[in-house]
C-alpha cells in the first residue's frame, strides 16, 4: 500500500512539474531535464510513469479533464454555466489547466499530443442535451452546434484575457460570454434563474470545498 501511494505521488509530482513547464515555454521548448528538475524525481520514475515526452504531455491533457468542479443543480444550464465559471477562476492558478491551454492550441503537435478542446465540447454538448430534454433549453437548439459555437468563444475569451490583462479579468469575460449566449438558447422562464455573476465561480469553489470538509468531518 506505502508503494503504491509514493507511486500515485510520484505521478502526481511529475504531472504537475511537466504542466508548469508546457505551460511557461510551450511543448517544443519543453525538456525532460527540467521537468525532471522540477518534479524532483529520477529519470527512471519519471519513465516509469510516462515513455516519452508526447506521453506526459497527453497526461497533463487527460489529467485536467479529471479535475472538473461538479455540484448537480435543479437546473442543468447552471451545471453547465458553473463547469464554466469553475474553470475561469481556477485557470489562471493551476498549472495543469494552463498547459491544457498551450498544448490544445499546439497546432504543429496537434497529431501527436492531441487536444482537450473535443472533449470539452462533448461535455458541453451533453449538458445541453439533458437540458434540452427538460425543456431548459429553447425546441430549434442543436447541443452540438452549440456546443461548437461555445468552444470557439471560450478559446477566444481565454487567449484576449491572456494577451490583454495576464487572466485577470477572466471571470469577466467568461460571465459577459455566458449573458450573450444564454439568451439564445434558455428558455426564458430558465434565463432569469440562472446566475452568471463574475464571481460564480469563486461562490461554487468555496462551496465545493465546504461540502468536502463535511464529508470528511473537518471543521469548516
Amino acid at each position: 500500500m506505502a508503494q503504491q501511494e509514493r507511486a500515485v505521488r510520484t505521478r502526481r509530482a511529475v504531472l504537475e512539474a511537466a504542466a508548469a513547464v508546457f505551460a511557461e515555454r510551450g511543448y517544443a521548448a519543453a525538456t525532460i531535464a527540467e521537468i525532471l528538475n522540477r518534479a524532483g524525481v529520477t529519470k527512471g520514475a519519471l519513465y516509469f510513469h510516462f515513455d516519452s515526452k508526447a506521453a506526459l504531455a497527453r497526461g497533463v491533457l487527460q489529467e485536467q479533464m479529471r479535475t472538473e468542479y461538479h455540484l448537480p443543480r435543479e437546473l442543468k444550464l447552471q451545471e453547465w454555466v458553473d463547469a464554466g465559471m469553475t474553470l475561469a477562476k481556477r485557470l489562471p492558478q493551476e498549472p495543469i489547466l494552463l498547459a491544457g491551454v498551450r498544448l490544445s492550441a499546439d497546432l504543429q503537435g496537434h497529431d501527436v499530443l492531441g487536444s482537450a478542446w473535443p472533449a470539452w465540447a462533448r461535455l458541453t454538448s451533453c449538458v445541453l442535451t439533458q437540458a434540452k430534454e427538460r425543456g431548459e433549453v429553447l425546441p430549434h437548439v442543436v447541443p452540438e452546434e452549440t456546443a461548437q459555437v461555445f468552444l470557439g468563444a471560450w478559446i477566444g475569451v481565454q487567449f484576449v484575457s491572456q494577451a490583454v490583462a495576464g487572466w485577470a479579468d477572466l471571470d469577466d469575460r467568461m460571465s459577459a460570454l455566458y449573458d450573450h449566449i444564454l439568451p439564445a438558447i434558455a428558455a426564458p422562464a430558465v434565463l432569469v434563474r440562472l446566475d452568471t455573476a463574475p464571481d460564480r465561480g469563486a461562490r461554487v469553489i468555496a462551496e465545493v470545498h465546504e461540502k468536502s470538509a463535511s464529508l470528511a468531518g473537518v471543521p469548516g
